[in-house]
């Protein structure tokens, strides 16, 4: 059963770890098995056991067996999702990409510092790991998609889930660390009109010497406030209407080839777009992005606004709740609260070593149900302004109990359920999905389930 498992979190670790991208030589070119109407190849195989040996993992004999079988177990899973006509939409994969693209920002610390990781170590930009990480994360949602089919009636009792938890011998129960749940308002600076229209007219500016001869690539270097696409001459790579924010998509795609966009806003800021290549349902196009910078008075306003809202909510005539939801300029955390989610695993409880610096800093020393002040907002992907934080929750480091934990240890016996139910599937869909395994490669393998038998039967 233990296989089911491991591919599970194996898939999902796989991009968290930022591992996907190791450079060990690979052959590209050998299929090394075919389930149903999916190929697993020795590139695909070398690849994940160079990622399992870069994060440290020892290999042996058996896990080389038992990543194969992970693989196999993962395309069976994929293949059925395709005949079960189960679709994947854009929107969801660029939901999931944008998470865990946020996650590992935090960990590296600013999208700048993430970008210059990359190019250092592997020779990629994040419009390249995004590119690359697209078919992965479909894949991974088509597995979880037809996953949840499989499991969707598995439930676990009360009962269960404490006969789970007693079974555990005491050194099988997870030490869990510190964390906390916090929650947050956010008031934007304003920006001004005068700001906006210096920002407009920068750009016209530079539309004008576009087309008097000045190479756009040249402006977008000296000029474009995206640093992560101006190193390149403002060229952010092939995407898809999906992949970039609607306003960019509506005049980028509108645009013919070598043509510049009039001013876009987007949730960026302004930006003009040139056309440099379109193929199919997806284009090529650099831009300059410039943002209307905030003078004191708006730092000020923002300021202002969050202390006024402070005082009601000590004053106790609004919740923090209430008024996160009617006020925050937050849009990701507006619906629930104001709650902050761990983009590891979207709960709300976050590893005090794992939370932002510039957060950790305000809710070190806080009691419970405490509400801070107004502090400046220090993310530099952020809009600048300020936000006042509210401590939810802190838990101390301790073994898992069931009075402490009971969701989470309800979460690990409801999984193995689920695998019970997972691995009796495979078997079944193994005798009526068409196998070809390379036994040569394979070798000894002794897998969990019969591949080998059923290979036997279809050669």
């Amino acid at each position: 059963m233990r296989f089911i498992r491991i591919l599970i979190v194996f898939l999902i670790s796989l991009q968290l770890n930022g591992t996907l991208f190791a450079q060990d030589k690979i052959v590209l070119d050998k299929v090394i098995a075919v389930v149903g109407n999916e190929i697993v190849t020795k590139y695909e195989f070398e690849k994940q056991y160079n990622d399992l040996i870069a994060q440290g993992i020892r290999i042996t004999d058996e896990s080389r067996c038992q990543i194969i079988e992970d693989i196999m177990a993962s395309k069976l899973l994929i293949n059925q999702a395709k005949i079960d006509s189960i679709e994947i939409t854009d929107n969801q994969v660029e939901s999931e990409m944008d998470r865990r693209m946020r996650y590992m920002i935090s960990q590296a610390g600013s999208e700048q510092a993430l970008e210059t990781y990359y190019k250092v170590n592997y020779d990629k930009s994040l419009s390249q790991i995004k590119n690359e990480l697209r078919k992965s994360l479909r894949d991974q949602l088509l597995i979880q998609s037809m996953r949840g089919q499989i499991t969707s009636d598995v439930q676990a009792t009360p009962e269960e889930v404490s006969d789970y938890y007693n079974g555990l011998s005491e050194d099988s129960i997870p030490l869990i660390n510190a964390e906390v749940e916090v929650a947050h308002i956010l008031a934007y600076a304003p920006v001004s009109d005068a700001a906006t229209e210096e920002v407009k007219n920068k750009l016209r500016e530079f539309k004008k010497r576009v087309s008097e001869g000045e190479k756009f690539s040249t402006l977008a270097v000296l000029y474009s406030e995206d640093n992560t696409s101006a190193v390149k001459g403002g060229e952010i790579g092939f995407v898809g209407k999906a992949e970039v924010d609607p306003e960019y998509a509506a005049a980028a795609f509108q645009l013919k080839v070598g043509q510049v966009s009039p001013i876009v806003k987007s949730s960026f800021g302004y930006h003009i777009i040139q056309l440099i290549e379109r193929r199919a349902n997806k284009i090529n196009t650099r831009h300059i992005l410039l943002r209307p910078k905030n003078d004191q008075a708006s730092m000020d306003k923002a300021k202002a606004r969050l202390d006024s809202l402070l005082d009601r909510i000590e004053n106790k005539e609004i919740t923090f709740k209430e008024a996160a939801q009617k006020y925050s300029d937050d849009e990701e955390t507006r619906k629930n609260g104001g709650i902050l989610r761990n983009p590891s695993d979207n709960s709300s409880l976050i590893p005090m070593d794992g939370i932002d610096p510039s957060i950790f800093f305000v809710i070190d020393k806080m009691n419970i149900g405490e509400v801070s002040k107004a502090v400046p907002i220090q993310d530099p992907r952020s809009k600048p302004g300020y936000r006042i934080i509210r401590l939810n929750k802190r838990t101390e480091p301790h073994k898992a109990s069931l009075e402490k934990d009971y969701q989470r240890i309800k979460s690990n016996a409801l999984f193995q359920k689920q695998e019970v139910v997972l691995n009796e599937w495979v078997s079944k869909a193994i005798e009526n999905t068409y196998l070809k395994l390379d036994l040569e490669y394979i070798g000894t393998c002794k897998f969990v389930q019969p591949w080998v038998t059923y290979t036997e039967k279809s050669n």
